[in-house]
């Protein structure tokens, strides 16, 4: 440890050398069970949420944002997006991130999408396609050998890989690759992978709901377990300017045609009851023959009746 020279005066007048702990010069010193400032703000509890050491991109949803580290998907590092059905909503959850890099001059890569990009939707969500690349890569080891070059180039504004047979030791191997690579890296994965192992920063699962709504579940992070579900309202492009109120809200038109309630609940219809002393209806049944016909016993009562 360090220590502070300083000059203090004797009785003749002459100069001599003093040993001054830092701690003693401080201005403010820090109190039984207290930690310095600079201590304090080193330090990093589980239970609060970390804040990202690199740059970070918004998300474009303020409600996302509040439960990623840093306010935004991570730079620097790996993102893993989760989802049931692959090439659906992944567009949709990255796009307005998306749509802010294209929008500084930066380019998109894209690797092996499972499905050829939609260019005119992507246009409409502000992604130009002069500055998308689309790597056509058909097995997993050109994926993953694409993928990996392109994060260690570090090259693109974004990077955007489906790797749904990737390993634990492969997402190891690029996440420490991305730590040289300043714009995001995007991992597409089955849902089945959450039960895996990943090295990867950050993970989320993302699924379809009602009213043209994602939920998002923040399945790791540099923080507090995220409890519950965070709604994002996306319309896919070009839709929301041609529908109807009512299809902008499909849930409830659902609930309208099975007549149950908006809240959810399901009443079941009370039946009409007969008060007391109330005559019941007689209900006249003609004979059934085994057949399917009526017996001869109830064609000779209607004969009868005619003539």
């Amino acid at each position: 440890m360090s220590a502070v020279l300083s000059w203090a005066g004797d009785d003749d007048g002459l100069p001599t050398q003093a040993l001054v702990h830092p701690s003693r010069s401080r201005a403010r010193r820090s109190q039984p069970g207290e930690l310095p400032p600079e201590i304090e703000q080193a330090i990093w509890r589980g239970c609060d949420l970390g804040a990202q050491a690199g740059e970070v991109v918004s998300s474009g949803f303020a409600a996302l944002d509040a439960e990623l580290p840093g306010g935004g998907w991570p730079c620097q590092s790996i993102a893993e997006v989760l989802s049931p059905q692959p090439s659906v909503l992944e567009w949709r959850v990255i796009g307005p991130a998306l749509r802010a890099i294209v929008a500084a001059g930066r380019n998109v890569v894209v690797v092996g999408p499972p499905k050829t990009p939609h260019l005119p939707g992507l246009r409409h969500s502000g992604i130009d396609e002069k500055h998308l690349v689309w790597v056509r890569a058909d097995t997993p080891a050109e994926r993953l050998w694409c993928t990996e070059q392109l994060v260690k180039s570090g090259a693109s504004g974004a990077l955007v890989a489906w790797l749904p047979q990737a390993r634990p030791e492969q997402i190891r191997r690029l996440q420490v690759c991305a730590q040289a690579c300043e714009g995001p890296v995007f991992l597409f994965r089955p849902a089945a992978a959450q039960h895996e192992a990943s090295a990867a920063s950050l993970r989320v699962m993302a699924t379809f709901a009602l009213d043209w709504e994602i939920q998002v579940h923040v399945l790791k992070r540099r923080g507090p377990t995220h409890e519950g579900l965070v709604r994002l309202r996306s319309v896919p492009g070009g839709l929301e300017a041609v529908l109807t109120p009512r299809l902008q809200m499909p849930s409830r038109l659902i609930a309208t045609r099975e007549g149950a309630p908006r809240d959810g609940t399901h009443h079941t219809p009370a039946r009409p009851t007969l008060s007391e002393g109330a005559a019941r209806p007689v209900v006249h049944e003609a004979a059934v023959h085994a057949l399917g016909g009526t017996t001869p016993s109830a064609r000779a009562r209607r004969r009868a009746t005619v003539r």
